[in-house]
């Protein structure tokens, strides 16, 4: 696309006028462009570049006397050109922004899910555009450490430690009959046998355990297996979401069909997780414009996401979705800083 097709100076002129329709939703025109950029020709010679990147597919024009605007294949040209500066520097991070992130992640790492559902409301905030934050999945963390406690009668509190960094707390049916001292010993049990091992790992070993005579003659081991199996659902589908009626002010989605087809993507979060589980297998920033979008509903949109991850390992993904006139170097910045705020948080597990 950036090839011999496109010479230097029409790659100016081309990302002149979607930067300039990314602040100002309106179409632009060669005057425009001419008193706005110093490109040191005449409006009739921006004029017939305009034409020429039209008739590439790069530009539109909505009305005949009007002046043009970006297509998704235009954007996908802008944007690669940002991912490929992106690859060959790293963003300057505005370090009180990230610190601030960090210590509001750093209050919150006791609860997985409140953590990752304040992931998606920071990047909301920071770009005015829909945050997606996906918790991480059981198979990609690691097992530290768990920990037992009697709560009431007949339930407990679980605390479940990775090596990621992760803590997953949650309150558990248990057998009234379990007394505290039953439940140290399953969890030293449990900290003993599977400590460092993959939750695949664990899943395979207490299959084969199942099946010999050193589990079957102990209940509490086998209670404990069923404890650990109960902490470790992770939901697989879940995602948290914020922002929705943030991005229903911009102008892009005056026409509320747009929006509906949104709503209707996001109502399901299936629809969403098919998407975000192809991202997952995916690395560094990936944008995906408009048609490019698998999903119809999200046709009219991007999303810009990564990965996160600690210890070397992928988690999850986190993501923005916003209309296909998207401030995409502003986008990818945040993205990329939350992303690394919270490979921050979670790399000292306490």
């Amino acid at each position: 696309m950036d090839g011999p097709m496109i010479d230097e100076r029409s790659k100016q002129i081309l990302n002149a006028i979607i930067q300039s329709y990314i602040h100002r939703p309106d179409p632009v025109g060669s005057r425009y462009v001419t008193k706005k950029y110093d490109f040191g020709v005449s409006p009739a010679t921006i004029r017939n570049i305009m034409a020429d990147l039209e008739e590439l597919g790069f530009l539109s024009q909505p009305h005949t006397s009007a002046g043009r605007v970006p297509t998704d294949r235009g954007y996908r040209f802008y944007v690669d050109t940002l991912l490929n500066q992106l690859n060959q520097r790293s963003f300057d991070l505005d370090r009180q922004a990230a610190q601030n992130i960090i210590r509001k992640l750093e209050a919150l790492k006791n609860d997985i899910n409140v953590f990752f559902a304040e992931v998606s409301v920071i990047l909301s905030r920071l770009s005015n555009y829909m945050g997606i934050a996906q918790p991480p999945k059981a198979e990609s963390t690691t097992f530290n450490k768990l920990e037992l406690i009697r709560y009431k009668e007949d339930l407990i509190v679980a605390v479940l430690l990775t090596n990621e960094g992760i803590i997953k707390s949650r309150v558990l049916q248990a057998d009234p009959k379990l007394t505290q001292s039953d439940l140290n010993r399953i969890a030293g049990y449990l900290n003993s046998e599977f400590s460092g091992f993959t939750i695949d790992e664990i899943r395979r070993t207490i299959a084969e355990s199942l099946k010999s005579e050193k589990v079957l003659w102990d209940s509490l081991i086998i209670k404990a297996i069923k404890i650990y199996e109960d902490i470790l659902s992770f939901s697989d589908n879940e995602l948290f979401m914020e922002g929705f009626f943030d991005i229903m002010n911009l102008p892009d989605f005056s026409d509320i069909s747009k929006l509906r087809d949104m709503y209707r993507a996001i109502k399901d979060k299936h629809v969403l997780l098919r998407i975000i589980e192809d991202l997952s297998k995916t690395e560094g920033i990936q944008v995906i414009i408009g048609n490019e979008n698998p999903i119809e509903e999200l046709s009219k949109f991007s999303i810009v996401a990564t990965t996160y991850g600690s210890c070397g390992k992928k988690l999850g993904v986190i993501a923005l979705i916003g209309p296909t006139r998207m401030d995409y170097p502003k986008a990818i910045e945040m993205v990329d800083l939350v992303s690394r705020c919270i490979r921050e948080t979670l790399k000292n597990p306490e």
